[in-house]
């Protein structure tokens, strides 16, 4: 049996034992709203909140992408799964140009070998060292901004020349401090479900502005040719 403080603070009303079933589910649906007010609210305050950097950062990214760069994305636990959301929006996107980019925990040998010989620290990092170049983009997911491998690899990518980019939650943590950090969009809020559903669309945001920096250039370019309007 689940104890009551582990789920109380998400439904407290199950926990009061409920025996009527419509009390209980009008209860649900108001805990559902109230949830999902929530997390727009928080998302419209923190995408306008970040909105410049995601412009800035989508230009540069479209710069690295236009000169041949690739993307590299990465998190632990469900911060991996967004990172792997991420990386396949611009690899396999619906509309737009598909873009080289890798979610790096998305091989497990590779993962479990480097965990396993050099220490979980470093499984991002060497993977940036063996993969990357100066033309490159490294983009970290977290929800504290204080994981220790995601810091070591936004710094050695940052040695490297990439552009890095993170994504934190609460206050931002070390991430939101790190001088070697480009850009870092913390959303400020204590739940870590709220935090994970804003980093989804500030992703996605920040996707749809490195598309329109390509479009505009490839529109440029095709103005400018032989046979083009000027």
């Amino acid at each position: 049996m689940v104890s009551s403080e582990n789920t109380g603070f998400l439904y407290p009303f199950i926990e009061a034992e409920e025996r009527d079933s419509g009390s209980l589910l009008g209860d649900l649906a108001a805990s559902a709203r109230d949830k999902a007010h929530e997390s727009s609210a928080l998302q419209l305050s923190t995408l306008a909140a970040c909105a410049h950097d995601v412009l800035a950062a989508g230009d540069q990214m479209a710069d690295r992408f236009a000169a041949g760069g690739r993307l590299y994305a990465f998190g632990n636990g469900g911060s991996s799964t967004d990172a792997a959301t991420f990386a396949a929006l611009f690899a396999q996107p619906v509309s737009g140009r598909p873009l080289p980019a890798l979610n790096l925990a998305a091989d497990q040998a590779v993962v479990t070998a480097l965990g396993n010989d050099v220490g979980f620290e470093l499984v991002f990092s060497r993977q940036i060292i063996a993969h990357s170049s100066s033309k490159d983009i490294a983009v970290a997911f977290s929800t504290s901004g204080n994981s220790a491998d995601l810091l070591t690899a936004l710094r050695e990518a940052s040695r490297r020349g990439l552009l890095t980019i993170g994504f934190a939650g609460y206050t931002g943590g070390e991430m939101g401090e790190a001088k070697e950090v480009d850009y870092c969009f913390v959303v400020r809020s204590q739940s870590i479900h709220r935090i994970q559903e804003s980093q989804a669309l500030l992703g996605y945001q920040l996707w749809a502005s490195t598309q329109r920096d390509l479009a505009r250039r490839t529109a440029s370019l095709q103005a400018t040719r032989p046979g083009g309007t000027a």
